[in-house]
């Protein structure tokens, strides 16, 4: 019903910034909350910030709250992550997740995924 594609992603330095765009297929893409987890090798993948349907209401874990903002522009049919002051242990593949019925910190809240991009962060 909708796919998702990221992009992005790259090498950066440690306290550098990087955003990351999620665009979806379809024209429904304003009956979705979106959100952004991250996998690092050997980890779970993590909750990392999600936002509202309309994008008036934003939740992030708390490990990134000052430094990453998510956004979102539903004319474009497109999500953002902003992410400054970077540390190297966020380096990991991120993922846009869509979810029809909820805004949640689950990956069970989440209904479609696109394939990820690469965040490398060197310290």
């Amino acid at each position: 019903q909708v796919q998702l594609v990221e992009s992005g992603g790259g090498l950066v330095q440690a306290g550098g910034s990087l955003r990351l765009s999620c665009v979806a297929s379809g024209r429904t893409f304003s009956t979705y909350a979106m959100g952004w987890f991250r996998q690092a090798p050997g980890k779970e993948r993590e909750f990392v910030a999600a936002i509202s349907k309309g994008g008036g209401s934003t939740v992030y874990t708390d490990s990134v709250k000052g430094r990453f903002t998510i956004s979102r522009d539903n004319a474009k049919n497109t999500v953002y992550l902003q992410m400054s002051s970077l540390k190297p242990e966020e380096s990991a593949v991120y993922y846009c997740a869509a979810g029809r019925y909820s805004l949640g910190t689950s990956r069970y809240d989440y209904d479609y995924w696109g394939q990820g991009t690469q965040v490398a962060v060197s310290s």
